[in-house]
């Protein structure tokens, strides 16, 4: 079985690296990137990843509370990724609300 995963992080740079990290797994299969919350949501919705690996602080629409809206889904919408937030911020409140 082949995991799905989406990464959604404001940088480049980070996204590549992770890619190329997840590339080297034969079971993961990245489907999907973006850059704010907004978009990782709707590459979600139109991907239907099993793994959406988060940054915590991005423009648009911060990863919280993508999460909470991916997690929270509209009546009709079945799928819900597992979440996992990465955050290089040394700050507890992320850690609580995540």
């Amino acid at each position: 079985m082949t995991i799905r995963v989406i990464i959604v992080d404001d940088q480049a740079m980070v996204r590549a690296g992770f890619a190329a990290l997840l590339a080297a797994q034969s079971d993961i299969d990245v489907v999907g990137e973006a850059a704010d919350g907004r978009q990782g949501v709707d590459v979600s919705r139109n991907q239907h990843p099993d793994v959406v690996l988060m940054d915590v602080r991005m423009p648009e629409m911060d990863g919280l509370a993508a999460a909470r809206e991916l997690l929270n889904p509209p009546v009709g919408v079945v799928h819900r990724p597992k979440v996992l937030m990465l955050t290089t911020f040394d700050v507890d409140d992320y850690v609580y609300e995540a």
